[in-house]
């Protein structure tokens, strides 16, 4: 697929056509709600047979609706994000004398997207909402690792709009790495921060902004006024949601070590309640590939040849071992040490190490010793200690008493910091994220005092202003 040819045809569009107005954006959101409503069934075929066994309730879930409310609340307050925002002018006495200045909002142009495979139409569709709220036009490149729910979406689009508004670009690494290095107005990855290494370096030769929306090792505080039933339930739905293969999935839990063995017993009756089988069962997702599987079995053999201790959390005794599907049990590590894979490494899977901690300060500068998360989750009820976590650690958000819930929040931004990611979307800042903001001064139409005292020769009069700005 001659790519660079879409991309020079797209910016030539978008010259000829202008900003599309509000209805014209509108009118492109709805098409894009209609394909996932239309293709609801399609997409959670395409996604189980890409992952070998995922539930359709799940899909629908995180996948269609989870892309059709975002979509929505673009479309119905783009109109109002669009209007230009008057700003004071400096000093305030020109804007006494006619003087003006404002913001306006204009599209980039065309932005380029790399979605990834765990949620790949979640993750395509999303940040459409923004991107297209914004007025932009979109070249996309999903992830080989779901091809049948990539040449979906290249269907999809391709009934509905025409390849100068939204292309789809399907292929291999080698794809990838040619669609990162073209001049897009704007590229957002969506991935794993090693990769985003290379997207960041191939934008770089062309200068293109960036959105990067990575991961990391997300750490759940436990704290001593927490419910443990309740944290137990909602870090365990979090943790075994698409089998852990989501960005902001807990990565770890910091317990308090009195407590860690009253945690590991309800987060074991949390997983016997939602999943009694886990073989069969079409709730419990698979690994989305071979090399995914090992990769994940690799941190647990690791870390039980260092002396962790494995707490396989299996209702059913099933034996996981002769499968079709790469299914691996909700697996507790205790005892973690930090020369372990599992305490290095983002797991992207159901395992979960559990971490003992004799004070807050003991945790909270575990958390700062390592890189900023994409997420934190404090599970408790002393204010005052959420309050000490929320103002003593910088990830790119939190969710207090549950996990991963403020990414479903379109009022707030949703982004990483340094290593999990930068820049942000959803919401208003979608919109802000993929327009340019356009600073414009309108001048006074008399040449008055001041203005002139700008200008040589000097005089009294610019030495009269300097003095009065000369102070503290």
């Amino acid at each position: 697929m001659d790519m660079q040819g879409i991309l020079d045809r797209q910016k030539a569009a978008h010259l000829r056509d202008g900003a599309p107005t509000a209805e014209q954006r509108i009118q492109r959101i709805d098409r894009c709600i209609r394909l996932l409503i239309d293709h609801q069934t399609a997409i959670e075929d395409a996604i189980n047979a890409d992952f070998g066994s995922r539930s359709r309730e799940a899909t629908a879930f995180t996948d269609v609706a989870g892309s059709i409310g975002p979509l929505k609340h673009a479309r119905d307050n783009l109109a109002k994000w669009m209007r230009p925002e008057k700003r004071k002018t400096t000093p305030a006495i020109l804007g006494l004398f006619g003087a003006k200045a404002e913001v306006r909002y204009q599209p980039k142009g065309v932005v380029g997207v790399i979605s990834p495979w765990n949620f790949p139409v979640n993750l395509t569709f999303a940040p459409l909402a923004g991107i297209l709220a914004a007025g932009n036009r979109a070249m996309i490149k999903p992830s080989e690792y779901t091809p049948a729910t990539s040449e979906l979406m290249k269907t999809m689009f391709a009934s509905v709009f025409s390849e100068e508004e939204i292309a789809v670009v399907t292929g291999g690494p080698d794809v990838g790495e040619a669609f990162a290095h073209l001049a897009f107005d704007h590229l957002i990855f969506t991935g794993a921060t090693s990769v985003a290494r290379h997207v960041m370096r191939a934008a770089a030769d062309n200068l293109v902004p960036l959105t990067l929306e990575l991961g990391g090792k997300s750490p759940v505080i436990l704290s001593r006024s927490a419910d443990l039933g309740v944290a137990a339930a909602r870090i365990m739905n979090g943790k075994t949601l698409n089998a852990g293969q989501i960005c902001l999935a807990p990565d770890y839990v910091l317990a308090p070590a009195e407590k860690v063995d009253d945690f590991v017993a309800a987060a074991g009756r949390s997983v016997a309640r939602m999943f009694p089988t886990l073989k069969d069962n079409p709730d419990y997702t698979s690994i989305i590939a071979q090399r995914h599987y090992e990769r994940i079995k690799g941190y647990v053999d690791d870390a039980r040849a260092k002396g962790a201790r494995i707490m396989e959390l299996n209702p059913a005794d099933e034996d996981l071992s002769q499968q079709e599907h790469r299914k691996i049990a909700p697996t507790l590590i205790l005892d973690p040490t930090d020369d372990m894979k599992v305490m290095q490494e983002e797991i992207f899977g159901p395992v979960l190490p559990v971490k003992s901690y004799r004070t807050l300060d003991e945790a909270i500068a575990y958390v700062n010793a390592h890189d900023r998360p994409l997420g934190l989750y404090y599970f408790g009820a002393d204010e005052a200690e959420r309050e000490t976590v929320l103002n003593s650690t910088t990830p790119g958000g939190v969710t207090v008493n549950d996990v991963v819930m403020h990414v479903a929040q379109e009022e707030l931004p949703f982004g990483g910091v340094g290593p999990s990611g930068m820049g942000s979307y959803h919401g208003h800042d979608g919109f802000l994220e993929f327009s340019h903001r356009k600073a414009i001064y309108s001048q006074i139409k008399k040449d008055i005092g001041p203005l002139k005292a700008l200008r040589p020769p000097y005089g009294p009069g610019i030495r009269k202003m300097l003095a009065g700005q000369m102070k503290a």
